[in-house]
């Protein structure tokens, strides 16, 4: 061992040993003589003697004062485990830093990594983001500019452009849906005939089918099983003509459709099979003026379906085997003119069926119809037409009230020949005829 090696061995005995108060001074002493020897310079002569001198010191004198000590020990210096670590170089030392560097480094890193990446997501999906919604915008903008091309072709391609587009963007899928119901709201010239010229035929012929794949694609959307489905969404047709269209088995729910107005002009609107269960369906004033309208076996349930007004001038309106069911249906203030309106089969049960002022004509046939809950009220109706019938009719519960027709000149045939069903009530001193 070197003589400084043996110096700072004393020390470190002086300051690990356990010393009473009284021996403490005797090994500071000792610990002095000790490192006076260390003093010659390195090379020097005396250098191995120093150590040695020093060297007994610690031993001979540090350790017995430590051991002959009578007072409690003193806690052990936190220093004092690197008395049992082996001599390193600065080499090694140095080696050890290092390496406690780069651990640093690399974690500081890694924090830093991690944090870069999560900024990076947050600012590419904003980036994303804005982007989808620009691109969304783009192709509303395309698809409009299409549909108000005077072309025909190319309004067909605006109508499915607008179509998928509602379809892939569900945050504003009313807005496209509104754009296509605004489309067939808009003027439409009547057919001009097969008498008109060729090229006047051919252009109306290519804008009906624009209007007709409209009805198509909107129907599509309204079925049971459709890929995206647009019910619960707002169908506005106000003032729409209708020269043609199928709606069979179309789910209008939970929201209004209004076809307020609408002129069903020619052709055929099948409404066949098709379900009314939202919170309104309008009909109110519209104009059934040529061609068919079917509502054959349709369910209107749970909801308030109001032909308010309408006008049946012509052409045939049928709700063969429809279904009331729940909620109030108004006729009240339709004017059947000339048109046949069919309720065979129908069924009335619970809610509310209202034909108030109703001017039936000949023909109207309600052959057929069961009643067998909720009340149908002819409040104010007009029966002054002979062919009205309810031929075949089943009235087994609910209440149906003729009590305040307003015109009673021509009743209906009934399938009764005296006494009405219970549930049943007349107009009073009336007479009525079995057709």
């Amino acid at each position: 061992m070197s003589a400084r090696g043996a110096a700072q061995r004393c020390r470190l005995d002086l300051n690990t040993a356990q010393f009473g108060s009284v021996n403490r001074g005797a090994a500071q002493s000792a610990v002095m003589i000790s490192s006076s020897l260390v003093v010659t310079a390195p090379g020097h002569p005396c250098v191995n003697w120093s150590a040695y001198w020093a060297d007994r010191i610690a031993d001979d004198v540090c350790q017995p004062l430590a051991a002959a000590s009578v007072e409690q020990p003193a806690p052990v210096c936190p220093m004092a485990w690197r008395a049992s670590l082996p001599d390193m170089g600065p080499t090694v030392e140095a080696a050890l830093i290092a390496g406690v560097v780069s651990l640093i480094s690399l974690g500081g890193t890694v924090v830093v990594a991690v944090i870069g990446f999560r900024t990076t997501r947050r600012v590419t999906g904003s980036t994303l983001a804005e982007q989808r919604a620009r691109t969304l915008n783009e192709r509303f903008a395309t698809a409009a500019e299409q549909l108000g091309s005077d072309k025909p072709a190319v309004r067909l391609a605006g109508m499915y452009a607008m179509a998928g587009l509602a379809d892939d963007w569900e945050e504003n899928r009313q807005t496209c849906v509104n754009v296509l119901c605004a489309y067939l709201r808009m003027p439409y010239e009547p057919d001009p005939g097969q008498n008109a010229p060729e090229p006047q035929r051919l252009t109306f012929e290519a804008i009906r089918e624009v209007r007709h794949a409209v009805i198509r694609v909107i129907a599509e959307h309204l079925q049971k099983d459709a890929t995206v489905s647009w019910q619960g969404l707002r169908f506005n047709f106000t003032g729409a003509i209708f020269d043609g269209g199928d709606f069979r088995e179309a789910e209008f729910s939970h929201s209004p459709v209004v076809f307020d107005r609408a002129e069903f002009s020619g052709g055929e609107v099948r409404f066949n099979d098709a379900s009314f269960s939202g919170r309104y369906v309008f009909f109110g004033g519209a104009k059934f003026s040529g061609g068919t309208v079917r509502f054959d076996r349709a369910t209107f349930s749970g909801s308030a379906v109001s032909f308010r007004n309408a006008e049946f001038s012509s052409g045939e309106v049928r709700f063969n085997d429809a279904r009331f069911s729940g909620g109030e249906v108004y006729f009240s203030g339709a004017q059947f003119s000339g048109t046949t309106v069919i309720f065979k089969g129908a069924q009335f049960s619970s809610g509310t069926v209202n034909f108030g002022r109703v001017q039936f004509p000949t023909g109207a046939a309600v052959d057929g119809a069961q009643f067998s809950s909720g009340t149908v009220s002819f409040i104010g109706a007009s029966f002054s037409r002979r062919g009205v019938t309810f031929d075949g009719a089943q009235f087994s519960g609910g209440k149906v009230d003729f009590s305040d027709a307003g015109d009673w000149s021509s009743p209906p045939a009934f399938p009764w020949t005296d006494t009405p069903p219970s549930g049943v009530k007349l107009p009073q001193k009336q007479g009525q005829s079995k057709a």
